[in-house]
């Protein structure tokens, strides 16, 4: 890894484009320029998280997803992921992704768009121009909904 693969002190580039599906699929997960500016903005962010997790190490699950990759995957076609904004993640040394995620709701010095509790990972954007929601996703077959709250 070089300094040019950081985009911050704990997170690089391959942690925010590496995709198993889009390994297996051959999608092309190289950001433009506009979504690397967001990947940094999203990594200083998420070094905040880390931060207030007590330096537990973060594990991104998901990070940006091409549209290609996206589509692939059956995500929301508006998804912060598109533009380098959200990641999805656990962090196993500080606790679960409830615990995880009432603690980043309880910390308004952390500044992020959405919070949600997704079960087995946390969801977290930083989009600049996003309200701040924390939600719970609760998941059917074929059918995601939200409420608002940690549940």
């Amino acid at each position: 890894m070089t300094e040019l693969d950081k985009l911050s002190p704990n997170f690089t580039l391959e942690e925010f484009i590496h995709s198993d599906t889009a390994m297996r699929l051959s999608i092309d997960q190289t950001p433009s320029p506009l979504v690397l500016q967001a990947l940094t903005a999203t990594a200083k962010q998420l070094e905040g998280v880390r931060d207030l997790l007590g330096n537990a190490p973060i594990y991104i699950s998901s990070g940006y997803r091409s549209y290609a990759l996206n589509k692939a995957i059956g995500g929301s076609p508006n998804s912060d992921h598109l533009d380098g904004w959200a990641v999805d993640f656990t962090a196993p040394r500080y606790g679960n992704p409830q615990q995880i995620c009432k603690a980043i709701a309880n910390a308004y010095s952390l500044s992020f768009s959405q919070c949600i509790y997704e079960g087995r990972w946390v969801h977290i954007s930083f989009r600049p121009t996003g309200k701040r929601q924390v939600l719970t996703a609760h998941f059917a077959p074929g059918k995601t909904t939200y409420s608002e709250g940690i549940a």
